[in-house]
C-alpha cells in the first residue's frame, strides 16, 4: 500500500472533530480580511469611491450593520451549541445501541463536521466584520460588501441547518449504520485485495533458506497497542538495502505488547540496533483498530450489531438478518478476489518478505461463528444464515472455500437440532441445509469442468 503513514494520518484527521471545522474557521478569517480589504480600497462598488451603487449590496448605516451582524453572530453560536449537543446525544445513542467500536464511524462523518464548521465560521466572520464598523463619532466606515457577504453566509447556514436536521435523524437509524459499515467493508476489500508487497511469484516455501527459523532473530514491538497498519514499502526497501529476509509474525488488528515479536530477520548476523528501530517504525500503532489494513474489523462490526440485536434485552432478529445479508455480500466479493501469497519478491525475484496471510476461511469464521452460536434458538436467523452460505457458494472457486462453507452449514444445522423445538422449523432448516449442499456440489462440478 502506497503512502501508508500518510494514509494513517489522514484517517486520524478524518476521525477528529476539529480538523474540518478548523479549516472552515481559517477560511472564514481569510474571507473576512479579504472582504474588508476590498471595501477599504473601494473595489466593492459601494459608491464611497465614486463607483456605481449595486442594488444587491447592504445600504444601511452603521447602526443597522451592527444590528444585522450581531443578530447573525448570536444566532449562529446558539445554533452551533445546539448542533453540538445533538451530535453528542447521537454518539451516546450509537455507543449504547450499536457498540462503542462504532463511535469511530460517527466521528468520521464529514457531514456533522461541515455543519459545525459552517456555523462557527459564520460566527467568526461576523465578529471580525463587526469590529471594523465605525459610526458618526469617528471616520464613518460601513463595509457594505462585507455585511452583504455576512447575510449570504446566514442564508447558507440556514440551509445547512435544514440539512443537519435531516442528517441527524437518519445517521442513527440502524439501517443507515449497517449500510455505512458495509460500505467500509467494500472499500477495504477493494483496497486490500489483491495486495502488493513487492512482486508476487509462484515460487513458494521450498526456496526458504536452510535452517531459516534457527538462524533468524526476532524484532519485538517497541510499544503496546493495536497494530493499525504496516508500511510494507518501507519494509521491502529495508530488506533490499540490508539483504535480509523479513518474516512478519503479526497482522493489523492485533493487540501487541512490547515483548511481542513483529518480524524474524534472516540472517540474524545482519541485524543491528539501527535496523531494529527502522523496522519498528514501519509498524504503526494506535489505541483503536481501523479498517485501513484490517479487513476483519468491518466484518466484526457487523457481527457486533447482529449480536446486540439477538440479545434478550433487544430481541431484534430483523436487524441481525440485515447484518447477515451484508456479510454475505462482502464474503461473496471476497470469494471472487485473489488472496495474495505471503511470499513477496523484489525486482530481481529474490525472496524478501514473508507476510502473515489473511485467508478466506478465517474471515468466514469471523463472520459466522458468533452469530451461529447466538442464533441457535431463532429459526428465522438460522434459515438466513444457511441462505447466505448458499449465496456465497455461487461465487467460490476453490475446494478449500467450499469446505469451509460446508463446515459452517453443518454446524448451523447441528445447532438447530438442539436449539429449535418446533418440527416445522426443523423442516425449514433441513430444506435450506440441503439447498446449501446442492449449491456446493454444483459449484464443485462446475469448477472441475472449468479446469478440464
Amino acid at each position: 500500500m502506497k503512502n501508508t503513514k500518510l494514509s494513517k494520518y489522514w484517517d486520524t484527521l478524518q476521525s477528529s472533530y476539529w480538523f474540518f471545522p478548523g479549516i472552515i474557521l481559517i477560511a472564514a478569517i481569510a474571507l473576512a480580511f479579504t472582504m474588508l480589504y476590498l471595501d477599504r480600497t473601494g473595489q466593492s462598488g459601494t459608491g464611497q469611491s465614486g463607483t456605481t451603487q449595486l442594488w444587491w449590496l447592504y445600504t444601511g448605516g452603521p447602526d443597522g450593520a451592527r444590528a444585522v451582524l450581531s443578530a447573525i453572530a448570536g444566532s449562529m453560536i446558539t445554533v452551533a451549541g445546539t448542533a453540538f449537543s445533538i451530535t453528542i446525544v447521537a454518539l451516546q445513542l450509537a455507543a449504547s445501541n450499536f457498540g462503542p467500536r462504532l463511535l469511530r464511524n460517527f466521528m468520521q462523518d464529514i457531514g456533522n463536521q461541515l455543519v459545525l464548521g459552517t456555523f462557527i465560521g459564520t460566527f467568526i466572520y461576523c465578529i471580525l466584520i463587526l469590529r471594523t464598523i465605525r459610526g458618526e463619532d469617528y471616520s464613518p466606515f460601513v463595509p457594505q460588501m462585507s455585511v452583504t457577504v455576512g447575510v449570504v453566509l446566514a442564508i447558507v447556514s440556514t440551509g445547512v441547518l435544514i440539512y443537519f436536521i435531516h442528517h441527524a435523524s437518519t445517521i442513527i437509524q440502524v439501517s443507515q449504520v449497517i449500510v455505512n459499515v458495509s460500505d467500509e467493508l467494500d472499500r477495504a476489500i477493494d483496497r486490500l485485495f489483491p495486495e502488493r508487497i513487492g512482486h508476487h511469484s509462484p515460487r513458494q516455501v521450498g526456496e526458504l533458506p536452510h535452517q531459516f527459523e534457527q538462524q533468524s532473530a526476532p524484532v519485538k514491538a517497541a510499544k503496546e497497542g493495536y497494530l493499525q497498519a504496516i508500511d510494507d514499502e518501507e519494509l521491502m526497501q529495508l530488506a533490499c538495502e540490508t539483504d535480509v529476509i523479513l518474516c512478519i509474525k503479526t497482522r493489523p488488528g492485533k493487540y501487541l505488547i512490547p515483548s511481542t515479536p513483529l518480524v524474524l530477520v534472516y540472517p540474524h548476523s545482519r541485524l543491528s540496533p539501527k535496523l531494529v528501530k527502522q523496522i519498528q517504525k514501519a509498524f504503526i500503532f494506535g489505541k483503536d483498530r481501523t479498517e485501513q489494513q484490517d479487513i476483519a474489523f468491518p466484518i466484526e462490526q457487523l457481527v457486533e450489531i447482529a449480536l446486540r440485536a439477538l440479545s434478550p434485552a433487544v430481541n431484534d432478529p430483523f436487524t441481525a438478518i440485515r447484518c447477515i445479508d451484508r456479510l454475505s455480500a462482502g464474503l461473496s466479493r471476497l470469494a471472487q478476489r485473489n488472496f495474495p501469497s505471503p511470499y513477496r519478491y523484489d525486482d530481481h525475484q529474490t525472496l524478501r518478505i514473508i507476510a502473515e496471510p489473511t485467508t478466506f476461511e478465517a474471515l468466514v469464521d469471523r463472520a459466522f461463528n458468533q452469530i451461529r452460536q447466538y442464533a441457535q434458538s431463532d429459526a428465522a436467523v438460522t434459515i438466513r444464515l444457511l441462505e447466505a452460505i448458499a449465496l456465497i457458494a455461487t461465487d467460490v472457486e476453490t475446494s478449500k472455500q467450499r469446505a469451509v462453507l460446508r463446515r459452517h452449514a453443518q454446524m448451523i444445522w447441528r445447532g438447530s437440532q438442539t436449539g429449535l423445538s418446533e418440527e416445522c422449523d426443523l423442516q425449514d432448516v433441513e430444506q435450506r441445509y440441503q439447498q446449501v449442499l446442492a449449491a456446493l456440489d454444483t459449484e464443485a462440478d462446475e469448477s472441475k469442468l472449468r479446469q478440464l
